[in-house]
C-alpha cells in the first residue's frame, strides 16, 4: 500500500461517490449519537439496570469517544486513513450485531463503549479524507457543507427512525439498524476510497497517548458527575483535577516536541482558531437547548417520542437546506461574513425562545429551530476554513481537534447549562409550593430534581396546583438557557470577526 495517494488521479465521479460513502457512514453515526435518547427507557424496562448503569449506558460512548480522538488520528496518519476506517466500519457493524448476544444492563454498557471506539475511528477520518480526497478548494467547500448538513439530519433523525422502530420492534433494533448500513459502507469504501498516510508521520508517543486518553476520559467524566452531582462532590472534583493535570502535561509535551502526536501549533493560525470556536460554541448552547426542548415537547406539549422526533425536525431541515448552500455564499459575500452572520442567526433562534410570549407555544419553538439549524449550517464554512487553513499532512490533526470541540462543547453544554436549568427549576419550587400540595421532604426532593418526577408527583397527589408550578420553573429554566444560549452564540460570533481576515477565501488554498 502506497504511502500517499494522489488525488488528482480520481475521476471526478469516484471523488462524489466517495463523499456519499463517507457522509452514508457518518449518518449512521450521527444517528447513533441520539437514538439511545429514544431506547433508552425500553431498555430500563426490560433489563432493569441500576441509577449507575443508566448514566454509564449514556456516558460510556462518549467518554471512549472523546478519549480515542486524539490518539485514533495518530494511528491514521501513520497506518492509512482508509485503513482505519475501515476498521472502524468493522467495529460499529461487528458490536451493533453483538446486542443480540447481550441479556444485562453490564452488557450494554460494553456495547456502548465499543461503538464510542468505532465512533472515534470514523467521526474524524471522514472529515480528514474529504480533504485528501477534494484537492479543489472549491470543490471541497461543497463537500464539507454536505458532509455538515448530513451530520445535521443524522443527529435529528435519529429519535424519529428510534421511536419508529421502538413502534414495532424491540429495543435491540436501534442497535441492529447500523448493520447492513455499516456492511455497505465498508464495500463501498473498500473500492473507492484512496489511502493516505502522512509522509513523514510523527514518532509514536505512548506517553503522550496515556495522558491524552486519561485526561480526556476523567475530564468528560468530570463534567457529567459535576452535573448529576452538583459541584460539591468531592470525587469529580479529583477526577478534574487530574484531567487538568494530564491534559496540562499533554499540552506542554505537545508544544515542546518538534514532531508533536497533536500539532497544537495550529491554534497559532487565527482562522483555524475561530472554526473551532465556533465549532465549540454551537454545541455548548445547542446540546443544552435541544435537551430541554425535547422534554418541553413530551411533558408540557404532551407528544410521544416519536412526535418529539418529528417535531424537531425543522432544524434539521433548515441545516440540510443551508449548509451545502453555504460554501458558495462564503464565496461572494466572504467566509468570516458567512460564519459570523450564521452564529448571529443562531442566537436570534435562542433568542426566540428566551422572548417568546407565554405560555410557550410550538410555533414560537418552530421558527426558533428554523434559525438554529439555518444558522447552524454556517459550521459548514468553519470546517471549510478549518481544512483551507491547515496542510493536507496535518489533516488528521485538525479533524481530531474539530471533533473534540463538538464532543466537548456537548457535554459542557449539557452538564453547565443542564445544570444551571435544573437549578433555575429547583429554585422556582419553594417550601410553601411543596408543603401546599402535602409532600414529604423525600417527595419534594424528587420534585425539585425534574419535571418528570413532579408532574408524576403531582399525578399521584392530584395536586394540579404543583403541576402547574413545576411547569412553569421548567418554562423559566427553558426560557434563561435561551438567553445564555444567545450570549453564547453572538460572543462566538463576535471572536469570529475579530480573528477570520476578511479577504480569507475558503475556495483558495492556503498551504
Amino acid at each position: 500500500m502506497s504511502t500517499t495517494h494522489d488525488t488528482r488521479q480520481t475521476s471526478t465521479g469516484r471523488r462524489w461517490a466517495a463523499l456519499a460513502v463517507l457522509s452514508a457512514s457518518l449518518l449512521v453515526i450521527a444517528m447513533d449519537m441520539t437514538i439511545l435518547n429514544v431506547a433508552l427507557p425500553r431498555i430500563t424496562e426490560e433489563l432493569a439496570p441500576t441509577a449507575a448503569q443508566q448514566l454509564w449506558i449514556v456516558d460510556i460512548h462518549s467518554l471512549i469517544l472523546a478519549g480515542l480522538l486524539v490518539p485514533v488520528s495518530a494511528l491514521a496518519d501513520r497506518f492509512g486513513r482508509k485503513r482505519v476506517l475501515l476498521a472502524g466500519y468493522l467495529t460499529f457493524g461487528a458490536v451493533s450485531l453483538a446486542i443480540l448476544a447481550v441479556g444485562s444492563p453490564a452488557g450494554v454498557i460494553l456495547v456502548r463503549a465499543f461503538l464510542g471506539a468505532g465512533g472515534a475511528m470514523i467521526m474524524p477520518t471522514t472529515l480528514s479524507m474529504i480533504r485528501v480526497i477534494f484537492t479543489d478548494p472549491k470543490e471541497r467547500a461543497t463537500a464539507l457543507g454536505i458532509w455538515a448538513s448530513v451530520s445535521a439530519v443524522g443527529i435529528a433523525v435519529g429519535p424519529v427512525v428510534g421511536g419508529l422502530l421502538l413502534e414495532h420492534v424491540s429495543w435491540q433494533s436501534a442497535f441492529l439498524v447500523n448493520v447492513p448500513l455499516m456492511g455497505l459502507a465498508l464495500v463501498a469504501a473498500y473500492f473507492l476510497l484512496p489511502e493516505y498516510r502522512t509522509p513523514t508521520p510523527p514518532r509514536w508517543d505512548t506517553p503522550g497517548t496515556i495522558a491524552s486518553i486519561a485526561g480526556m476520559v476523567a475530564l468528560v467524566w468530570s463534567i457529567k458527575h459535576f452535573a448529576d452531582k452538583g459541584f460539591g462532590d468531592g470525587l469529580a472534583w479529583a477526577a478534574f483535577g487530574a484531567a487538568v493535570l494530564c491534559l496540562g502535561w499533554f499540552v506542554r509535551r505537545c508544544l515542546r516536541r518538534p514532531d508533536p502526536i497533536l500539532d497544537l501549533r495550529l491554534f497559532r493560525r487565527p482562522p483555524f482558531t475561530a472554526g473551532i470556536v465556533a465549532a465549540l460554541a454551537s454545541m455548548f448552547a445547542m446540546g443544552a437547548l435541544m435537551l430541554l426542548v425535547a422534554q418541553w415537547l413530551q411533558l408540557v406539549d404532551g407528544r410521544s417520542p416519536l412526535q418529539a422526533g418529528l417535531a424537531l425536525l425543522p432544524a434539521a431541515v433548515a441545516m440540510g437546506i443551508a449548509s451545502p448552500l453555504a460554501p458558495g455564499l462564503a464565496g461572494r459575500i466572504g467566509a468570516r461574513n458567512v460564519l459570523g452572520g450564521g452564529l448571529a442567526i443562531a442566537a436570534l433562534g435562542f433568542l426566540v425562545i428566551y422572548l417568546a410570549p407565554s405560555p410557550l407555544g410550538y410555533p414560537w419553538v418552530a421558527l426558533a429551530l428554523v434559525l438554529l439549524g439555518g444558522g447552524g449550517s454556517a459550521l459548514a464554512v468553519g470546517s471549510a476554513i478549518i481544512m483551507a487553513d491547515t496542510p493536507q499532512e496535518k489533516a488528521g490533526n485538525a479533524a481530531a481537534l474539530e471533533e473534540t470541540s463538538y464532543e466537548l462543547g456537548s457535554v459542557l453544554g449539557v452538564a453547565i447549562l443542564g445544570s444551571v436549568a435544573a437549578a433555575t427549576y429547583a429554585t422556582h419550587l419553594d417550601d410553601a409550593t411543596m408543603t401546599a400540595a402535602g409532600l414529604d421532604p423525600v417527595q419534594s426532593e424528587a420534585a425539585r430534581e425534574s419535571l418528570a418526577g413532579a408532574l408524576g408527583i403531582a399525578t399521584q397527589h392530584g395536586s394540579t396546583g404543583l403541576a402547574a408550578r413545576a411547569t412553569e420553573a421548567f418554562l423559566d429554566s427553558l426560557t434563561f438557557t435561551g438567553l445564555v444560549g444567545a450570549l453564547t452564540m453572538l460572543g462566538a460570533a463576535v471572536a469570529t470577526f475579530l480573528l477570520v481576515p476578511r479577504t480569507l477565501q475558503i475556495t483558495k488554498q492556503s498551504h
